[in-house]
């Protein structure tokens, strides 16, 4: 949706590692948004983003306004179960219906072979790829690991919204998921290393949506580490909602 980092970068350089032409979209969807979320005050930096993108190496810039996207007589979204379900899904509803719908028109308009999404939003990896491989789309959708600052925080456009005290405390978000990962990969109780898991981030200041261990590709809730386990958060500080997820992998006694 434009106001790109570095974490947007590293699609492009996936994208153009593989040898194809390298197209990127830009589009603020606002079928994705809440009525009470921050589209208008979505960071927007056109020239930047054209800038960055043609360093890149990216070939195509696709920017469509909205007029295209959802001429008037527009009259289908995407419906979706599954992965979409909870989580974002329970948190913003709607969201994923406006996810879905605005991939499915890019795909339609742009054709591509690949499409490359990164972890960090893990959840809407997982419901894209579910809605490519229901709808028969003749696409692969690639997965690039999640981006972070030296510190650790994930990159996103609305980290730029944190004060300066947020952004040092924003650091616990995945400093805990972190060490939470280790004690159920170390075969903790999933319920008790949870709470104790929430209970910090609320100390820190965090307002949390949800932080659980979950099936990394259905999403479903995990009583304890397995295969495929991944741990997930959201929570809001101050003004920005941060997301974040790191793989548990149970360790095997030999």
């Amino acid at each position: 949706m434009g106001a790109l980092h570095d974490g947007h970068r590293a699609l492009v350089r996936a994208a153009v590692a593989s040898g194809a032409a390298t197209v990127a979209s830009i589009f603020v969807n606002p079928l994705q948004f809440g009525a009470h979320e921050d589209l208008s005050r979505y960071p927007r930096d056109e020239a930047g983003d054209l800038a960055a993108l043609e360093a890149c190496g990216c070939s195509v810039v696709w920017l469509p306004g909205a007029s295209i996207m959802y001429p008037t007589d527009d009259a289908t979204t995407i419906v979706l179960a599954g992965p979409a379900e909870r989580w974002e899904g329970a948190a913003r509803p709607a969201h994923f219906r406006g996810v879905a719908t605005v991939c499915a028109k890019l795909f339609g308009q742009v054709r591509p072979d690949r499409a490359y999404f990164g972890e960090k939003d893990w959840q809407q990896l997982q419901v894209v790829k579910r809605m490519v491989t229901d709808l028969h789309l003749p696409l692969e959708v690639v997965g690039v690991a999640t981006v972070r600052e030296p510190d650790g925080l994930a990159l996103s456009s609305r980290n730029r919204f944190l004060t300066k005290d947020e952004r040092e405390r924003a650091l616990r978000l995945h400093a805990v998921l972190s060490g939470t990962s280790r004690v159920l990969a170390a075969g903790g109780p999933a319920d008790d290393v949870l709470a104790d898991a929430r209970h910090e981030l609320a100390q820190a200041g965090f307002a949390l949506d949800y932080l659980a261990l979950v099936d990394g590709p259905t999403l479903a809730p995990l009583p304890a580490a397995g295969p495929n386990a991944r741990l997930i958060a959201a929570a809001q500080l101050g003004s920005v909602r941060l997301i974040d997820n790191v793989p548990v992998q149970r360790n095997e006694r030999p």
